[in-house]
C-alpha cells in the first residue's frame, strides 16, 4: 500500500512520535506531578511546569543510556531541586505509574484507523517497552512496527532511532512520512534522515513548545491535529 501526497510523493509507511502526538501527555504530566508540587507548597503556572519538564527530560536523556523509567524519576528530581525539597520514594515515581493511563487524543484512534487503511503505521518512541504495552491498546489499531528508545539503546533525537526504523520498515527513507508534536525530537532528525515530515502543531492554539524543548525545522507539512492530517491526505 502507498498513498499519494501533494501529487508530488508518494509514502508506503507513516511513523508517529506517541506521547505529545497521539497520546496527551501534557494533561498526564500535569495530573502527575501537580499533586507532588502542591504537597510541597509549590503552585506555577501550568505552562511553567511544561517547560521545565521539557528541560529536566532532555538533560535526562542525554549521555549513557538510562531506561525511561529511570528518566521520570530524574524530571520529578529535577523539580525538586527547583524548588528546594526532597521527593519521597512515592512521588519519584509519579510520572512512570501514571503513564499507562495517559489517553489517546480524541481525534487518535478515528485518524489511525483511516490511515491505516492506505499505509502501513509505525511508532517511535522514546519509551521502555512495558510502559508503551498499555498504550498500545489505547490506540484502537494494529501497528506493523514499534520502535522504542529501549530497544535502540538511546532516544530521539538520536539519528540511530531513525535509522532503526527504517531499517525495520524495510523501505528507502523518502517513502516514510513522519509525523510528530516535537519539532526537537522528531522533525528535526526526520528530516535529516530523508523522511518526509509532519508537524502536528498541537499547540497552535497557544505559544510556546510544552513540554518539548525548542528547535527551529521546516516540515512538509503542519497540521493542528491527526485528523486534519488524514483529511489532507485524503484516508
Amino acid at each position: 500500500m502507498e498513498t499519494e501526497i501533494s501529487g508530488v510523493w508518494q509514502v508506503e509507511a507513516i511513523s508517529f512520535d506517541c506521547y505529545g502526538t497521539l497520546v496527551d501527555w501534557e494533561s498526564g504530566i500535569l495530573g502527575a506531578l501537580t499533586p507532588v508540587l502542591a504537597a510541597h507548597g509549590v503552585a506555577p503556572q501550568a505552562d511553567r511546569i511544561l517547560e521545565r519538564y521539557a528541560v529536566h527530560e532532555a538533560a535526562a536523556e542525554r549521555g549513557p543510556y538510562r531506561s525511561y523509567r529511570q528518566v521520570l524519576r530524574e524530571v520529578v528530581a529535577g523539580f525538586g531541586r527547583d524548588h528546594g525539597f526532597s521527593p519521597t520514594p512515592e512521588e519519584l515515581e509519579c510520572l512512570a505509574s501514571s503513564l499507562q493511563g495517559w489517553r489517546p487524543f480524541q481525534d487518535t484512534p478515528t485518524a489511525l484507523a483511516r490511515l491505516g487503511k492506505h499505509v502501513r503505521l509505525a511508532v517511535l518512541s522514546n519509551v521502555d517497552d512495558d510502559l508503551f504495552q498499555a498504550t498500545s491498546a489505547l490506540l484502537g489499531v494494529r501497528l506493523g512496527c514499534v520502535v522504542t528508545a529501549q530497544q535502540v539503546g538511546a532516544y530521539k533525537p538520536a539519528a540511530r532511532n531513525f535509522q532503526t526504523l527504517q531499517d525495520r520498515l524495510g523501505v528507502s527513507p523518502e517513502r516514510i512520512l513522519h509525523a510528530a508534536q516535537s519539532v526537537y525530537h522528531d522533525i528535526v532528525p526526520a528530516s535529516r534522515a530523508g523522511f518526509h515530515t509532519a508537524w502536528v502543531n498541537r499547540h497552535s492554539h497557544r505559544p510556546g513548545r510544552g513540554a518539548t524543548p525548542d528547535a527551529d525545522a521546516t516540515p512538509d507539512l503542519v497540521v493542528p491535529d491527526l485528523g486534519s492530517l488524514a483529511d489532507l491526505l485524503g484516508a
